[in-house]
């Protein structure tokens, strides 16, 4: 009987003993780390938590979401690689945010609080150096299907222009399904017929004379986060080359305009390494109804060394998973990549903790799968046959890789290799 009473006492007394958690001085440090970058006014959140007051109402559902993992979004399997940008919080945040939700989500002093974190109005990447925007709003209407639409803006540069930091940023996220800033070189043939100023859609599909020429320079897509190269990097844009926006938009209900801008950051010494964006794709498929996990694959060699960046795998509705493997040309492998539970709402870019050298030779093997069954939540329609198509209930299986290459090499060695030199004359 004694001891039935002394040890909830002890359990009372050492609830008593826990010191107060309080919003400014233990959780907002974790919400300026891990949350506010999209939980702020005019970014992806839906809630702002730049404040108390904007951040008490939310306690309870802060507390659920990353008690579950639903938040912050990361996807991939914790069993393969490492990531310079893992959003996982540790045990300690999320007990923070857990002990704040269950202790009545106090205030405490606001002398407690850390600096404010200062955010550039309008830009996750900080104040750009240039910006270029859609010449005009364009409208989308309320219902119907719009063809990926495309943007010319010319650059103007006169020399070649190293870039650190790209955003492609929406003025209307609710309808804008994804956009892509495309680099289209000086000689390139792709989308000639497109004008400065006029939106401009193809006769046939946008991939039909994209070559290696062209770049994917940066996307907008759910979830995505821009990225700041480290120091020695950089993109390249050629002098005199275009941006070619494309841009996805996705009736509503509800009429409405978009004018999309992309904002570069430029780098302010000549790099040593260029970043370069390629991807592994396989458009040859056809996913039969009711399939519950289809596989798709691809593969690419590379003919040059590289060092290996991020991935991001790309998928629609269906998508289901996709690992990334590497084989060395020892034959040895290793998976570098694997997100077992692929989300359409939020397609994230996964940079390695430490870029990972890629002999000439190696090479990686994408291994997608596709859910078509009524068990698909979000399947369109578990009855049909679906192969590659633009809109969102087709299907895509793109495997989004940036390497690291000489800033002085020809990106198109990648896929072919040096050219060999001409013998001298004898």
């Amino acid at each position: 009987m004694k001891l039935a009473i002394f040890f909830p006492f002890l359990a009372l007394l050492a609830t008593a003993a826990m010191p107060d958690v309080t919003f400014h001085k233990d959780v907002m440090p974790v919400l300026q780390k891990h949350c506010q970058i999209c939980h702020r006014p005019g970014e992806a959140g839906p809630m702002s938590f730049l404040s108390y007051k904007e951040s008490r109402p939310w306690a309870k559902a802060m507390r659920d979401a990353v008690a579950s993992k639903k938040m912050p979004p990361w996807f991939a399997d914790p069993a393969h690689g490492k990531f310079a940008n893992d959003r996982r919080l540790d045990s300690k945040d999320i007990e923070t945010l857990t002990q704040w939700a269950n202790t009545g989500a106090k205030e405490g002093n606001p002398k407690d609080a850390p600096k404010p974190v200062t955010f550039a109005q309008g830009w996750t990447i900080g104040n750009p150096d240039v910006v270029f925007e859609m010449p005009f709003e364009f409208d989308i209407p309320a219902k119907g299907t719009l063809e990926y639409q495309h943007f010319v803006l010319p650059t103007n540069f006169k020399e070649d222009t190293w870039v650190t930091a790209v955003e492609v940023r929406p003025s209307n996220r609710a309808v804008t399904h994804h956009g892509v800033a495309f680099v289209r070189p000086p000689g390139s043939n792709w989308l000639r017929d497109a004008k400065p100023g006029v939106a401009y859609v193809p006769p046939v599909t946008w991939r039909s004379n994209l070559s290696q020429l062209e770049e994917v320079f940066e996307t907008y897509v759910p979830g995505a986060v821009p990225h700041h190269l480290a120091p020695g990097q950089a993109k390249l844009i050629p002098a005199g080359s275009d941006i070619i926006l494309q841009m996805h938009y996705t009736a509503n209900g509800t009429a409405s305009k978009d004018r999309s801008r992309i904002g570069l950051i430029l780098s302010k010494t000549p790099p040593s390494e260029r970043v370069y964006s390629m991807s592994v794709t396989n458009s040859k498929f056809a996913i039969p109804p009711g399939a519950s996990e289809y596989p798709v694959e691809g593969k690419f060699i590379f003919q040059q060394e590289v060092k290996l960046l991020a991935l991001s795998p790309h998928m629609h509705l269906r998508g289901k998973s996709m690992q990334y493997t590497v084989v060395y040309p020892t034959g040895e492998s290793q998976v570098v990549l694997n997100v077992p539970n692929y989300d359409f709402s939020w397609q994230l870019f996964y940079y390695m903790d430490k870029p990972l050298v890629l002999p000439k030779g190696s090479r990686i093997d994408v291994r997608a799968t596709f859910d078509n069954s009524a068990n698909n939540k979000n399947n369109p329609d578990a009855t049909q046959e679906v192969k590659w198509g633009d809109q969102s209930w087709q299907e895509m299986m793109v495997a989004f890789v940036d390497v690291v290459i000489p800033a002085n090499m020809n990106q198109l060695e990648i896929y072919t290799g040096p050219k060999r030199q001409p013998k001298p004359a004898e």
